[in-house]
């Protein structure tokens, strides 16, 4: 069985990231994909991130509807920082009948020869590669069997642009799956100020 990793922050988890998700199941040889949510990082400021199990809990819930679609907190039980290598490996443990292919935006493609061990991961693993604005992807000859360019749909949505809008009162919930704009109003998350009440009528 074929498993796309699709990893990140997910703060929070937004249609964007649902639709490369989708399309990476659907059109590619993958059998499932899964979200593998980040911990919190020490380069990071607290402020900028929520907590693990929070942002765990709206991947999850952003994923009941979806066959194929899961949420995984391997990272939270490695050491940290985590390294993509790394969490690699510890899914080959714990899965060995499965096959585990990297899915990155083109942006982090362009900068993949920073990445911790990178060639280790490039020998084992496959590679898809989703589009990004303003990033031309570029594939080394030798590469090629093991490294893939995806064209699934350019969705310029950001968490960076949903926290900051409802930061501002604005109604997120065409931006953000089924419950999770809910579950983000009910706790009062992303917040500097009280909700206003065209919000909450989304």
């Amino acid at each position: 069985m074929k498993v796309g990793l699709f990893s990140g922050s997910f703060n929070p988890i937004h249609v964007g990231h649902l639709v490369v998700a989708n399309y990476m199941l659907e059109f590619t040889s993958l059998d499932e994909v899964w979200f593998v949510v980040t911990p919190h990082s020490p380069l990071k400021r607290q402020e900028e991130l929520l907590d693990d199990q929070l942002r765990l809990d709206m991947v999850r819930l952003a994923l009941k509807e979806y066959e194929g679609l899961f949420a995984s907190d391997i990272e939270f039980h490695l050491p940290r920082p985590s390294y993509t290598v790394e969490t690699l490996a510890a899914l080959d443990k714990e899965y060995p009948e499965k096959e585990f292919h990297l899915i990155i935006g083109g942006d982090n493609w362009v900068i993949f020869d920073r990445w911790y061990e990178h060639e280790r991961i490039l020998q084992k693993y496959g590679i898809l590669i989703y589009p990004r604005k303003g990033e031309e992807v570029s594939i080394p000859h030798r590469y090629r069997d093991s490294v893939q360019v995806v064209k699934a749909p350019l969705v310029e949505i950001s968490s960076t642009f949903i926290r900051e809008s409802l930061k501002q009162g604005k109604n997120m919930r065409a931006f953000l799956p089924p419950g999770v704009y809910e579950f983000i109003l009910e706790r009062d998350l992303y917040r500097s100020s009280p909700l206003r009440t065209a919000s909450r009528r989304g």
